[in-house]
């Protein structure tokens, strides 16, 4: 395994994954200029292999190509961290408003199941491993949109699943207080939800997103 990929894969498939994963950990940051020559050398392969994954992410907006020179990693900019964070609140909002109107079973069991997450983001605050904390803030999350059971929605929102980890993780690089205030948000959202209160629960959400939002890019 190299970078976390898996092996056994095509020298294409083993550069798109590796990179793509270096670049929504932040490993290869916003604005970072990288090379055919430096990703085959670190994988030990031919340039061609890269040079097809590198196309690859060029089409998924992560890279920008510029002939003879490199590729450019693609920072998140503001345009799509509105956009993203708008779509959220509309799947997201909705998940809560339903699932708040819902059986007490039913609204008790997605409740377990955000303790457990927020138990495995507390886990991972404590160890400084912010990779970790992201992934379990995004579960915290998928958990919510799951409890509609509406297949389509899902679908949507697992689209924005590349965008999400890489604006996580850059909420993160604000310093220490930020985890601090990302789980004492995400609690308030479950209790808003152990209460049943759809329209607390509702406020509660976007009060989180607008603090994601000014971690990122700023009032």
């Amino acid at each position: 395994m190299t970078g976390g990929v898996v092996a056994g894969l095509s020298a294409k498939e083993r550069a798109y994954r590796d990179t793509k994963a270096r670049i929504l950990d932040g490993s290869l940051p916003g604005g970072d200029l990288i090379t055919e020559g430096q990703v085959a050398e670190t994988l030990a392969m031919s340039r061609t292999p890269v040079r097809e994954a590198f196309l690859r992410l060029e089409a998924e907006g992560l890279l920008r190509l510029f002939p003879k020179r490199g590729a450019l990693v693609v920072a998140v900019s503001p345009a799509e961290v509105e956009a993203v964070l708008e779509a959220r609140e509309l799947v997201e909002g909705h998940a809560l408003a339903k699932l708040c109107g819902a059986a007490d079973e039913e609204r008790a069991a997605v409740s377990r199941a955000l303790g457990e997450v927020l138990d495995v983001q507390r886990a991972a605050q404590a160890a400084g491993d912010d990779p970790a904390f992201a992934e379990a803030d995004r579960r915290f999350h998928i958990t919510v949109v799951e409890s509609n059971r509406n297949a389509i929605l899902q679908e949507l929102y697992a689209s924005l699943r590349d965008r999400q980890l890489r604006m996580n993780l850059g909420s993160l690089e604000r310093g220490p207080a930020r985890p601090h205030a990302i789980l004492a948000q995400h609690e308030a959202i479950v209790a808003a939800l152990d209460a049943g209160d759809a329209d607390e629960a509702r406020h509660r959400l976007r009060v989180h997103l607008d603090a994601t939002r000014v971690a990122i890019v700023g009032r």
